[in-house]
């Protein structure tokens, strides 16, 4: 599960030009989320031409197998490692099997509850492979189908997550690169910075100005709401760069004195020549080429 240094790229592209981005993200979780679907369905067929008895819970035995990792025992009795930490503030892979079991043993009653009170329901879910088919019953499907659903859920938690991660600084660098910011006016971490050290990973980026520190806040979200600027007043950030901003956060950002960026608006990445000039950041006019000019600072920073 992995953001790609090319849809990175295109990310960065589509936030210059003022496109929409998404659709690289949710491509990239498709692809994921129907090559683990597929590989699934192999695997079920495998686990139960293999099972040795129709009494046996064949699914339990070969998808929560303490020999699995600890990831795939979670996906597969329905929950996540995330949700198993959260719940026992520990996901160790003995914390996992446990969790992961009680689980599985709940969902399985109610599924069995819920069928036993469906007398019309009736549902078989065939899987071919090779020449080979396996039938699965309604609850079987049904198990089969809430850990298809659970995998979807953390795919497209990991890769938003991801691709706001992985785009942040070398966004920045763009745009510094494009207004020809000098290298020792910017940077993607401050050495020795020591004022709140719990929130050194979070900070973006920052400019730099002869002592100087301005710290940037990058956020790739839609329309938000009041508490986005929660993150600006947190860490003391003076440069807040946004897919969108709403009315209410850029004049919740000009009461704080914020320089903003908003990218989806006409030539929206155009304003941070302004933040610039607030923050006397030495820099040149951008007037060139945006395509033929990323192509030469994308082979320069990533």
């Amino acid at each position: 599960m992995t953001l790609t240094e090319q849809i990175a790229k295109n990310i960065i592209k589509k936030l210059l030009r003022g496109d929409d981005y998404r659709i690289e993200v949710v491509g990239l979780i498709n692809a994921e989320f129907l090559q683990f679907a597929i590989d699934f369905f192999k695997k079920i067929v495998d686990a139960k031409l293999q099972s040795k008895s129709i009494t046996t819970d064949w699914y339990k035995d070969a998808f929560l197998n303490p020999n699995l990792s600890a990831k795939e025992i979670a996906i597969n009795a329905g929950l996540n490692k995330k949700t198993i930490h959260n719940m026992f503030n520990s996901s160790t892979k003995e914390i996992v099997i446990d969790a992961s079991n009680e689980h599985y043993d709940i969902l399985y009653k109610s599924i069995q509850e819920l069928v036993a009170g469906e007398h019309e329901l009736e549902l078989t879910l065939t899987i071919k492979f090779k020449g080979v088919s396996v039938d699965l019953n309604v609850s079987e499907s049904l198990i089969v189908i809430n850990t298809l659903a659970v995998k979807r859920a953390e795919l497209r938690g990991g890769l938003w997550s991801s691709a706001g991660k992985r785009v942040e600084k070398p966004l920045m660098q763009t745009l510094c690169k494009l207004y020809q910011v000098p290298e020792n006016h910017y940077a993607a971490k401050v050495k020795g910075k020591s004022t709140k050290p719990d929130f050194e990973r979070e900070i973006d980026f920052y400019l730099l100005d002869y002592g100087k520190e301005f710290q940037c806040e990058v956020k790739l979200m839609g329309i938000g709401n009041p508490e986005s600027a929660d993150a600006v007043i947190a860490r003391n950030s003076k440069i807040f760069v946004a897919d969108k901003l709403s009315d209410t956060n850029k004049k919740q950002l000009d009461s704080l004195k914020v320089n903003w960026v908003e990218l989806r608006s006409a030539d929206g990445y155009k304003r941070f020549k302004k933040v610039l000039e607030t923050l006397h950041i030495p820099h040149t006019d951008y007037n060139g080429n945006l395509d033929n000019d990323l192509q030469n600072i994308f082979k320069q920073i990533f």
